[in-house]
């Protein structure tokens, strides 16, 4: 799991104190589970004593890794921190992932627009392990190497203060001025799902899965991240001895994992097959929600609006306090509750721009939400228990899932039980329970001679000792790989969209022979400069790329927004699109 600090991570609006941490850590760490901690924004030099100091606390508070986007990090926190290459530090060459683990990254966090090709270049150029977002909100530009909030607002994505752009809406023209279609956010993207996908990324090398999930509500992460759980039960079971999950224990609640009722804007597989898609969410930067059916009827009395719903499928209901989501003729979004629902009949006040024949989307279910949360998470470490009667002893032998082993003996003053049949159904019973994170179950229960007569009281105070022994005891967590530094050279010159801003990493970079480095800082204002480059295309996206029309000319379009324009260059030979 990873968590921001309370600085330096890449989502200013998503900071935990240092006590949040080290209760999470503890909480965690009973389960084998590893918790990084972000620390992945650029650093100026004044602000590098403070990182030291954060990274000290974070680690005496538990942290397992730091998400690092800016090399100095790698200099602050000593020898025995393991650090992670943030995919804020754009890694999509396999040159790039070579210098990264060069300079003592354990694990790199993949750039998002990769495909699985790319992703086996990827492994077969570096021994440390690959991360890989697998759900949620993306960002347009490449990781790490977006200057559009910062040149617009002077927010820096790269310093966590991201006003995304991107999201806005904008008015499009072509060079000669003219106006193509409405109003439409033509830089937001819609989510990413690769739920699909986790079997063929595993074979491709990727060792960890991402969720991104800042900023979201509790049923998202509680529903988003059941599904992605259940989905790696399964293949490790299709593929025993292969592959395993990182932690111990497994989860009981039966949590709903409709991804379509969480929040989305659309989903995509991105460029994972190599090939363009549509990938954009043109009509709105929010979560539209399902699809629901059409307003068939619409009637005002006073200030309530009625609403007869003909629904897109049998079986659809309404519940009161559901969300909906329309688009309004200009091309804007509206929305409502539904304050009282019937059959297909909805009650509201306000949904103006409503019109009969418009799609109605459902954007909040309040069966969903309710039954997420009704859906309460226990999570069991299973525990494998021997029991055996030595002459006036009981004794228990415990081995839990990840090879903790611990026994305890018990004296025994009691009368032969009567029903022995009965009183090991009760030893059994009793003693198969859980107690604190530990689900028991009894292997074998040996006694040749009387079986004793033993009360629940004694049979529940022996499971819970042994379970206080091996909560006790560390839990054998998968070793994390901690990387060391090596003699690979910088794979190309870096320009400022290396985003170094201090000292320190300008002195790491140099001697591994990179040149030419710069401040994004001082170039992003420049006159021209590029802002973002992506793998989305916006020709692509409307049907006018020049593969999709043979003779169409890629000339460079214009994004209109409050003033300010913004010019879009095609760059066909790569297959990409630059903002400037």
């Amino acid at each position: 799991m990873y968590i921001a600090g309370p600085s330096f991570g890449a989502r200013q609006a998503a900071g935990n104190t240092v006590e949040d941490i080290r209760t999470l850590c503890s909480h965690a760490h009973r389960f084998g589970c590893r918790i990084y901690v972000t620390l992945n924004t650029i650093l100026f030099d004044d602000e590098l004593p403070q990182a030291a100091s954060l990274l000290k606390e974070v680690k005496e508070a538990g942290a397992d890794a730091i998400i690092v986007q800016d090399p100095a990090v790698l200099t602050l926190g000593g020898d025995s921190l393991v650090y992670h290459a943030s995919t804020q530090c754009a890694i999509r060459t396999p040159e790039k992932a070579a210098f990264l683990e060069s300079l003592g990254f354990g694990r790199l966090i993949l750039e998002r627009q990769l495909s699985l090709e790319q992703i086996k270049a990827i492994r077969a150029a570096t021994g440390a392990e690959l991360e890989f977002f697998v759900h949620g909100a993306l960002c347009m530009s490449y990781s790490g190497q977006c200057y559009l909030s910062e040149k617009l607002s002077g927010r820096s994505a790269n310093r966590g203060a991201c006003v995304q752009a991107c999201r806005s809406i904008y008015e499009l023209y072509d060079t000669k001025g003219n106006r193509l279609g409405r109003p439409r956010a033509y830089l937001s993207l819609k989510d990413l799902m690769l739920l699909d996908n986790l079997e063929e990324l595993a074979d491709a090398g990727i060792d960890s899965f991402k969720i991104e999930g800042r900023l979201k509500n509790s049923s998202y992460v509680s529903s988003v991240v059941a599904a992605y759980s259940r989905a790696l039960d399964a293949l490790v079971r299709k593929h025993p001895g292969q592959y395993r999950r990182a932690s111990f224990g497994h989860s009981t609640a039966q949590v709903p994992t409709s991804l379509e009722k969480t929040f989305n804007r659309g989903y995509t597989q991105l460029y994972l097959y190599g090939e363009k898609g549509r990938w954009a969410s043109l009509d709105t930067p929010k979560s539209m929600g399902e699809e629901i059916g059409t307003a068939e009827e619409i009637r005002q009395k006073g200030q309530v609006t009625e609403i007869k719903l003909r629904p897109a499928a049998p079986g659809l209901e309404l519940r009161n306090g559901d969300g909906f989501a329309f688009v309004r003729k200009d091309g804007g979004i509206g929305g409502f509750r539904g304050f009282r629902c019937s059959g297909f009949m909805i009650e509201c006040r306000g949904a103006d721009g409503l019109l009969p024949g418009m799609t109605l989307y459902r954007n909040l279910s309040m069966d969903f939400e309710k039954a997420v949360a009704a859906a309460k998470a226990v999570r069991d470490i299973s525990v494998s228990l021997s029991v055996s009667f030595p002459p006036g002893e009981m004794k228990l032998e415990a081995v839990s899932e990840d090879g903790r082993k611990a026994s305890l003996v018990r004296p025994i003053e009691a009368d032969a039980a009567r029903d022995r049949a009965r009183m090991e159904k009760t030893v059994m019973e009793q003693l198969g329970k859980r107690s604190a994170q530990f689900r028991f179950r009894v292997e074998s229960l040996q006694c040749e001679g009387d079986l004793p007569f033993l009360g629940m009281a004694f049979l529940n105070a022996a499971r819970r000792d042994i379970a206080q022994e091996l909560d006790s005891m560390p839990v054998n967590a998968r070793p994390l790989r901690k990387g060391i530094p090596s003699a690979v050279k910088s794979p190309e010159t870096l320009d400022y969209r290396a985003n170094v801003a201090n000292h320190i990493s300008r002195e790491l970079y140099s001697s591994r022979g990179s040149t030419g480095i710069d401040n994004a800082y001082e170039l992003t204002h420049r006159s021209g400069a590029e802002l973002m480059r992506s793998r989305y295309c916006l020709r692509y996206e409307l049907g006018i790329c020049p593969r999709q029309k043979p003779g169409t000319k890629p000339e460079p379009l214009l994004l209109k927004n409050n003033g300010r324009t913004l010019t879009l260059e095609f760059h066909c030979a790569e297959c990409e699109m630059s903002v400037r």
